[in-house]
């Protein structure tokens, strides 16, 4: 099974499988890496209106692992997530849901991505 910097190299990994799914994101939490999930279908037009996007992201953003998960392909994954619209962008970390966003709203996933990048940094000391 591919590492979890195998997994990073390929910037945003399809999801296969529900045991790939768990594999993922035990190895993403064994990290602290967070996640950002694009659940997507191939019928309809909006999520694939933002497969470059949410590539360009994982390029620039690659201390966060990007996994993209076809609903039809990965229904046991879909449903455990209750996702209901596509296409629809979860931020998790240690595998729990932090944030959801569902539609095409590129400034949304941004500000999401952004918080993500923001969380992860070490804090400031207040003592001068």
């Amino acid at each position: 099974m591919a590492g979890l910097e195998e997994m990073k190299k390929a910037k945003v990994v399809k999801v296969e499988s529900e045991d790939s799914w768990n594999l993922f994101l035990s190895q993403a939490s064994n990290h602290g890496c967070p996640v950002i999930v694009h659940f997507s279908a191939s019928w309809c037009v909006p999520s694939l209106a933002m497969n470059g996007y949410f590539e360009e992201l994982a390029l620039n953003y690659q201390d966060i692992l990007f996994l993209l998960v076809d609903v039809d392909e990965v229904k046991e994954v879909a449903a455990k997530m209750e996702i209901k619209a596509m296409p629809t962008f979860v931020l998790m970390r240690d595998t729990e849901v932090l944030s959801k966003i569902v539609g095409a709203n590129p400034d949304a996933i941004n500000n999401l991505v952004d918080s993500c990048v923001q969380s992860t940094t070490v804090p400031q000391s207040d003592s001068v």
